[in-house]
Protein backbone atom coordinates (compact mmCIF):
# COMPACT_ATOMS: atom_id res chain seq x y z
CA UNK A 1 0.00 0.00 0.00
CA UNK A 2 1.29 3.47 -0.85
CA UNK A 3 2.39 5.68 1.99
CA UNK A 4 1.19 9.25 2.36
CA UNK A 5 2.47 12.06 4.56
CA UNK A 6 1.45 15.69 4.85
CA UNK A 7 3.08 19.04 5.48
CA UNK A 8 0.92 21.70 7.12
CA UNK A 9 1.76 25.40 7.34
CA UNK A 10 0.28 27.12 10.39
CA UNK A 11 -0.14 30.79 11.24
CA UNK A 12 1.45 32.11 14.46
CA UNK A 13 -0.79 34.61 16.23
CA UNK A 14 -1.32 36.37 19.53
CA UNK A 15 -3.66 34.09 21.50
CA UNK A 16 -5.81 36.98 22.72
CA UNK A 17 -5.88 39.53 19.90
CA UNK A 18 -5.38 37.25 16.92
CA UNK A 19 -2.61 39.52 15.67
CA UNK A 20 0.03 37.58 13.64
CA UNK A 21 3.39 37.28 15.41
CA UNK A 22 6.75 36.71 13.71
CA UNK A 23 8.01 34.18 16.23
CA UNK A 24 8.77 31.10 14.10
CA UNK A 25 12.51 31.23 14.89
CA UNK A 26 11.76 31.40 18.61
CA UNK A 27 9.32 28.50 18.31
CA UNK A 28 11.83 26.37 16.42
CA UNK A 29 14.61 27.25 18.88
CA UNK A 30 12.41 26.22 21.80
CA UNK A 31 11.45 22.96 20.06
CA UNK A 32 15.13 22.12 19.49
CA UNK A 33 15.90 22.89 23.14
CA UNK A 34 13.22 20.41 24.16
CA UNK A 35 14.34 17.80 21.62
CA UNK A 36 17.65 18.39 19.79
CA UNK A 37 16.77 15.71 17.24
CA UNK A 38 13.30 17.04 16.43
CA UNK A 39 12.26 16.96 12.77
CA UNK A 40 8.65 18.05 13.18
CA UNK A 41 8.93 21.82 12.66
CA UNK A 42 10.56 23.92 9.95
CA UNK A 43 10.78 27.64 9.18
CA UNK A 44 8.90 29.11 6.25
CA UNK A 45 9.11 32.23 4.08
CA UNK A 46 7.70 34.51 6.78
CA UNK A 47 8.23 34.60 10.52
CA UNK A 48 4.47 34.43 11.12
CA UNK A 49 4.40 30.90 9.65
CA UNK A 50 5.48 27.52 11.00
CA UNK A 51 5.55 24.27 9.02
CA UNK A 52 5.01 20.84 10.50
CA UNK A 53 5.57 17.57 8.66
CA UNK A 54 4.24 14.12 9.48
CA UNK A 55 5.94 10.81 8.87
CA UNK A 56 4.68 8.68 5.96
CA UNK A 57 1.79 6.36 6.84
CA UNK A 58 -0.25 3.63 5.21
CA UNK A 59 -3.05 3.80 7.79
CA UNK A 60 -5.24 6.89 7.78
CA UNK A 61 -6.12 6.58 11.47
CA UNK A 62 -2.43 6.68 12.32
CA UNK A 63 -1.89 9.66 10.06
CA UNK A 64 -4.82 11.47 11.67
CA UNK A 65 -3.48 10.77 15.14
CA UNK A 66 -0.08 12.17 14.19
CA UNK A 67 -1.63 15.31 12.72
CA UNK A 68 -3.57 15.92 15.94
CA UNK A 69 -0.47 15.27 18.07
CA UNK A 70 1.65 17.53 15.89
CA UNK A 71 -0.84 20.39 16.07
CA UNK A 72 -1.02 20.05 19.85
CA UNK A 73 2.78 20.00 20.08
CA UNK A 74 2.97 23.10 17.88
CA UNK A 75 0.44 24.80 20.16
CA UNK A 76 2.43 23.80 23.24
CA UNK A 77 5.77 25.08 21.97
CA UNK A 78 4.24 28.23 20.53
CA UNK A 79 2.55 28.91 23.85
CA UNK A 80 5.89 28.78 25.62
CA UNK A 81 7.18 31.70 23.52
CA UNK A 82 3.99 33.74 23.73
CA UNK A 83 1.91 32.86 20.68
CA UNK A 84 -0.63 30.35 19.39
CA UNK A 85 -1.10 28.40 16.16
CA UNK A 86 -4.04 28.73 13.78
CA UNK A 87 -4.80 26.53 10.78
CA UNK A 88 -5.74 29.46 8.57
CA UNK A 89 -4.70 29.54 4.92
CA UNK A 90 -4.77 33.35 4.89
CA UNK A 91 -4.78 35.78 7.79
CA UNK A 92 -8.21 37.44 8.11
CA UNK A 93 -6.84 40.64 9.67
CA UNK A 94 -4.32 43.00 8.02
CA UNK A 95 -0.74 41.78 8.21
CA UNK A 96 2.66 42.59 6.75
CA UNK A 97 4.94 39.62 6.38
CA UNK A 98 8.24 39.60 8.30
CA UNK A 99 10.69 37.81 6.01
CA UNK A 100 12.62 34.94 7.61
CA UNK A 101 16.38 35.61 7.69
CA UNK A 102 17.53 33.24 4.95
CA UNK A 103 19.54 33.86 1.78
CA UNK A 104 17.06 31.96 -0.37
CA UNK A 105 14.10 33.95 0.95
CA UNK A 106 16.00 37.23 0.49
CA UNK A 107 16.62 36.25 -3.13
CA UNK A 108 12.88 35.66 -3.60
CA UNK A 109 12.03 39.04 -2.09
CA UNK A 110 14.49 40.82 -4.40
CA UNK A 111 13.45 38.87 -7.47
CA UNK A 112 9.67 38.98 -7.07
CA UNK A 113 9.28 42.32 -5.33
CA UNK A 114 6.01 43.27 -3.72
CA UNK A 115 4.35 40.07 -4.93
CA UNK A 116 6.37 38.20 -2.30
CA UNK A 117 4.24 39.78 0.43
CA UNK A 118 1.21 38.00 -1.02
CA UNK A 119 2.76 34.64 -0.14
CA UNK A 120 2.08 34.88 3.58
CA UNK A 121 -0.33 32.01 3.01
CA UNK A 122 -0.55 28.52 4.48
CA UNK A 123 -1.02 25.38 2.43
CA UNK A 124 -1.18 21.63 2.96
CA UNK A 125 1.07 19.46 0.80
CA UNK A 126 0.56 15.70 0.51
CA UNK A 127 3.39 13.34 -0.45
CA UNK A 128 2.32 10.00 -1.94
CA UNK A 129 4.86 7.27 -2.66
CA UNK A 130 5.57 6.21 -6.25
CA UNK A 131 7.81 3.43 -7.53
CA UNK A 132 9.77 5.45 -10.08
CA UNK A 133 9.97 8.70 -12.01
CA UNK A 134 8.20 6.91 -14.86
CA UNK A 135 5.24 6.05 -12.66
CA UNK A 136 5.38 9.48 -11.01
CA UNK A 137 5.15 11.42 -14.27
CA UNK A 138 2.39 9.13 -15.53
CA UNK A 139 0.50 9.95 -12.31
CA UNK A 140 1.09 13.70 -12.67
CA UNK A 141 -0.34 13.62 -16.19
CA UNK A 142 -3.49 11.84 -15.00
CA UNK A 143 -4.11 13.82 -11.79
CA UNK A 144 -4.52 17.19 -13.47
CA UNK A 145 -8.31 17.52 -13.90
CA UNK A 146 -9.06 16.26 -10.36
CA UNK A 147 -6.83 18.66 -8.45
CA UNK A 148 -9.35 21.55 -8.45
CA UNK A 149 -11.80 19.28 -6.62
CA UNK A 150 -9.20 18.68 -3.90
CA UNK A 151 -8.73 22.44 -3.69
CA UNK A 152 -12.47 22.96 -3.25
CA UNK A 153 -12.66 20.40 -0.43
CA UNK A 154 -9.85 22.11 1.49
CA UNK A 155 -10.95 25.73 0.91
CA UNK A 156 -10.11 27.72 4.06
CA UNK A 157 -9.15 31.26 3.08
CA UNK A 158 -12.09 33.61 2.52
CA UNK A 159 -10.51 36.69 4.15
CA UNK A 160 -7.43 38.70 3.23
CA UNK A 161 -6.16 41.98 4.67
CA UNK A 162 -9.34 42.61 6.61
CA UNK A 163 -11.81 41.98 3.78
CA UNK A 164 -14.03 39.17 2.55
CA UNK A 165 -12.53 38.32 -0.81
CA UNK A 166 -15.59 36.58 -2.20
CA UNK A 167 -13.43 33.48 -2.64
CA UNK A 168 -13.42 30.25 -0.67
CA UNK A 169 -9.69 29.72 -1.32
CA UNK A 170 -8.09 33.10 -1.87
CA UNK A 171 -4.76 31.57 -0.83
CA UNK A 172 -4.62 29.77 -4.15
CA UNK A 173 -5.24 33.00 -6.05
CA UNK A 174 -2.42 34.73 -4.20
CA UNK A 175 -0.10 31.78 -4.71
CA UNK A 176 -0.89 31.64 -8.44
CA UNK A 177 0.89 34.98 -8.89
CA UNK A 178 4.19 33.13 -8.67
CA UNK A 179 5.91 32.57 -12.03
CA UNK A 180 5.93 28.77 -11.82
CA UNK A 181 2.69 28.10 -9.94
CA UNK A 182 -0.35 26.32 -11.30
CA UNK A 183 -1.45 23.46 -13.54
CA UNK A 184 0.89 21.91 -16.08
CA UNK A 185 0.70 20.55 -19.59
CA UNK A 186 1.15 16.83 -20.22
CA UNK A 187 4.77 15.81 -19.69
CA UNK A 188 4.53 12.43 -21.40
CA UNK A 189 7.67 10.95 -19.87
CA UNK A 190 10.29 11.53 -17.18
CA UNK A 191 12.53 13.03 -19.85
CA UNK A 192 9.81 15.53 -20.73
CA UNK A 193 9.31 16.47 -17.08
CA UNK A 194 13.00 16.89 -16.29
CA UNK A 195 13.62 18.80 -19.52
CA UNK A 196 10.93 21.32 -18.62
CA UNK A 197 12.31 21.77 -15.11
CA UNK A 198 15.84 22.21 -16.50
CA UNK A 199 14.60 24.84 -18.96
CA UNK A 200 12.86 26.71 -16.14
CA UNK A 201 16.00 26.73 -14.02
CA UNK A 202 18.09 27.88 -16.98
CA UNK A 203 15.76 30.85 -17.45
CA UNK A 204 16.94 32.37 -14.16
CA UNK A 205 13.38 33.24 -13.18
CA UNK A 206 13.46 30.63 -10.43
CA UNK A 207 16.44 29.83 -8.24
CA UNK A 208 16.21 26.09 -7.58
CA UNK A 209 14.09 22.95 -7.84
CA UNK A 210 12.16 23.96 -4.71
CA UNK A 211 10.70 26.90 -6.63
CA UNK A 212 9.05 24.66 -9.23
CA UNK A 213 5.64 25.38 -7.77
CA UNK A 214 3.54 23.11 -9.98
CA UNK A 215 0.17 22.07 -8.54
CA UNK A 216 1.69 18.58 -8.42
CA UNK A 217 5.34 17.67 -8.93
CA UNK A 218 7.96 15.03 -8.36
CA UNK A 219 9.57 15.55 -4.97
CA UNK A 220 13.28 16.29 -5.06
CA UNK A 221 13.81 14.87 -1.55
CA UNK A 222 11.58 11.81 -1.48
CA UNK A 223 10.34 9.05 -3.85
CA UNK A 224 6.92 10.69 -3.97
CA UNK A 225 4.63 12.89 -5.96
CA UNK A 226 3.80 16.05 -4.03
CA UNK A 227 0.29 17.48 -4.42
CA UNK A 228 0.29 21.16 -3.46
CA UNK A 229 -3.20 22.48 -4.21
CA UNK A 230 -4.85 22.28 -0.78
CA UNK A 231 -5.30 25.07 1.73
CA UNK A 232 -4.21 24.15 5.22
CA UNK A 233 -7.44 22.71 6.60
CA UNK A 234 -9.17 24.14 9.64
CA UNK A 235 -10.00 20.68 10.98
CA UNK A 236 -7.53 17.80 11.19
CA UNK A 237 -10.15 15.37 9.87
CA UNK A 238 -10.35 17.35 6.64
CA UNK A 239 -6.59 17.00 6.25
CA UNK A 240 -6.99 13.24 6.64
CA UNK A 241 -9.72 13.24 3.98
CA UNK A 242 -7.48 15.14 1.60
CA UNK A 243 -4.66 12.67 2.23
CA UNK A 244 -6.91 9.65 1.66
CA UNK A 245 -8.35 11.05 -1.57
CA UNK A 246 -4.98 12.14 -2.89
CA UNK A 247 -3.50 8.69 -2.27
CA UNK A 248 -6.50 7.13 -4.02
CA UNK A 249 -6.07 9.51 -6.96
CA UNK A 250 -2.41 8.54 -7.27
CA UNK A 251 -3.20 4.82 -7.12
CA UNK A 252 -6.03 5.19 -9.65
CA UNK A 253 -3.78 7.16 -12.01
CA UNK A 254 -1.02 4.54 -11.72
CA UNK A 255 -3.48 1.74 -12.50
CA UNK A 256 -4.82 3.64 -15.51
CA UNK A 257 -1.26 4.10 -16.77
CA UNK A 258 -0.41 0.43 -16.36
CA UNK A 259 -3.63 -0.49 -18.16
CA UNK A 260 -2.70 1.74 -21.08
CA UNK A 261 -5.46 4.27 -20.54
CA UNK A 262 -4.30 7.72 -21.71
CA UNK A 263 -4.62 10.89 -19.62
CA UNK A 264 -7.30 13.47 -20.37
CA UNK A 265 -5.99 16.01 -22.83
CA UNK A 266 -7.49 19.14 -21.25
CA UNK A 267 -5.54 22.28 -22.05
CA UNK A 268 -3.78 24.28 -19.35
CA UNK A 269 -6.20 27.11 -20.12
CA UNK A 270 -9.18 24.94 -19.16
CA UNK A 271 -7.40 23.61 -16.10
CA UNK A 272 -6.75 27.17 -14.97
CA UNK A 273 -10.46 27.92 -15.32
CA UNK A 274 -11.29 24.84 -13.24
CA UNK A 275 -8.76 25.91 -10.60
CA UNK A 276 -10.18 29.43 -10.49
CA UNK A 277 -13.75 28.12 -10.22
CA UNK A 278 -12.81 25.84 -7.31
CA UNK A 279 -11.05 28.69 -5.52
CA UNK A 280 -14.00 31.00 -6.04
CA UNK A 281 -16.83 28.77 -4.86
CA UNK A 282 -15.33 25.90 -2.87
CA UNK A 283 -18.21 23.49 -2.32
CA UNK A 284 -20.87 26.18 -2.69
CA UNK A 285 -22.51 26.23 -6.11
CA UNK A 286 -20.74 24.51 -8.99
CA UNK A 287 -17.39 23.08 -10.02
CA UNK A 288 -16.12 22.16 -13.46
CA UNK A 289 -16.58 18.46 -14.10
CA UNK A 290 -13.13 16.87 -14.57
CA UNK A 291 -14.37 14.76 -17.49
CA UNK A 292 -16.24 17.40 -19.49
CA UNK A 293 -14.94 20.71 -18.07
CA UNK A 294 -18.56 21.87 -17.90
CA UNK A 295 -20.30 23.28 -14.79
CA UNK A 296 -21.92 20.75 -12.46
CA UNK A 297 -23.17 21.03 -8.85
CA UNK A 298 -20.22 20.72 -6.48
CA UNK A 299 -21.66 17.78 -4.47
CA UNK A 300 -22.08 15.81 -7.70
CA UNK A 301 -18.46 16.47 -8.70
CA UNK A 302 -17.25 15.39 -5.26
CA UNK A 303 -19.29 12.19 -5.57
CA UNK A 304 -17.72 11.68 -9.01
CA UNK A 305 -14.31 11.87 -7.33
CA UNK A 306 -15.36 9.14 -4.87
CA UNK A 307 -16.59 7.02 -7.77
CA UNK A 308 -13.43 7.63 -9.81
CA UNK A 309 -11.22 6.50 -6.91
CA UNK A 310 -13.64 3.90 -5.57
CA UNK A 311 -11.56 0.81 -6.29
CA UNK A 312 -8.40 2.34 -4.79
CA UNK A 313 -10.30 3.54 -1.71
CA UNK A 314 -11.75 0.06 -1.22
CA UNK A 315 -8.40 -1.66 -1.58
CA UNK A 316 -6.81 0.64 1.02
CA UNK A 317 -9.74 0.28 3.42
CA UNK A 318 -10.61 3.98 3.19
CA UNK A 319 -14.08 3.85 1.60
CA UNK A 320 -16.07 4.34 4.80
CA UNK A 321 -13.70 7.04 6.05
CA UNK A 322 -13.90 8.99 2.79
CA UNK A 323 -17.67 8.70 2.39
CA UNK A 324 -18.35 9.71 5.99
CA UNK A 325 -15.89 12.63 5.89
CA UNK A 326 -17.26 13.88 2.58
CA UNK A 327 -20.82 13.69 3.90
CA UNK A 328 -19.88 15.67 7.00
CA UNK A 329 -17.97 18.24 4.96
CA UNK A 330 -20.85 18.77 2.55
CA UNK A 331 -23.23 19.23 5.51
CA UNK A 332 -20.95 21.43 7.65
CA UNK A 333 -19.19 23.27 4.87
CA UNK A 334 -15.53 23.99 4.27
CA UNK A 335 -13.24 25.95 6.55
CA UNK A 336 -14.14 29.03 4.50
CA UNK A 337 -17.82 28.56 5.28
CA UNK A 338 -17.05 27.97 8.96
CA UNK A 339 -14.98 31.16 9.14
CA UNK A 340 -17.81 33.16 7.60
CA UNK A 341 -20.23 31.59 10.07
CA UNK A 342 -18.04 32.73 12.97
CA UNK A 343 -17.98 36.29 11.63
CA UNK A 344 -21.75 36.29 11.32
CA UNK A 345 -22.02 35.28 14.99
CA UNK A 346 -19.37 37.51 16.54
CA UNK A 347 -18.87 40.33 14.03
CA UNK A 348 -15.09 40.50 14.43
CA UNK A 349 -12.32 39.12 12.24
CA UNK A 350 -10.03 39.03 15.27
CA UNK A 351 -12.52 36.71 16.95
CA UNK A 352 -12.51 34.61 13.80
CA UNK A 353 -8.76 34.11 14.29
CA UNK A 354 -9.05 33.25 17.98
CA UNK A 355 -11.94 30.85 17.31
CA UNK A 356 -9.81 29.11 14.66
CA UNK A 357 -6.98 28.84 17.21
CA UNK A 358 -9.36 26.79 19.36
CA UNK A 359 -10.28 24.57 16.39
CA UNK A 360 -6.60 24.04 15.55
CA UNK A 361 -5.66 23.07 19.10
CA UNK A 362 -8.58 20.67 19.39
Amino acid sequence: MRTVGVEEELLLVDPDSGEPKALSTAVLTRAVQDDPGQDLFQLELFGQMLELATHPHTDMAELGAEIVRSRKEAARVAGEVGCAVAALATCPIPVTGALTADDRYRWMARRYGIATQDWLVCGCHAHVAVDSDEEGVAVLDRLRPWLPVVRALSANSPYWQGRDTGYASFRSRLWSRGPSAGPTELFGSPAGYHRQVADMLASGVILDHGMVYFDARLSVKYPTVEIRVADVCLRAETTVLVAALVRALVETAARDWRAGRPPAGHSVSLLRLAAWHAARSGLEGELLDPATMLPRPAPEVVRALLEHTGEALSDSGDTALAEEAVGELLDRGTGAREQRGVLERVGSLREVVTECVRHTQG
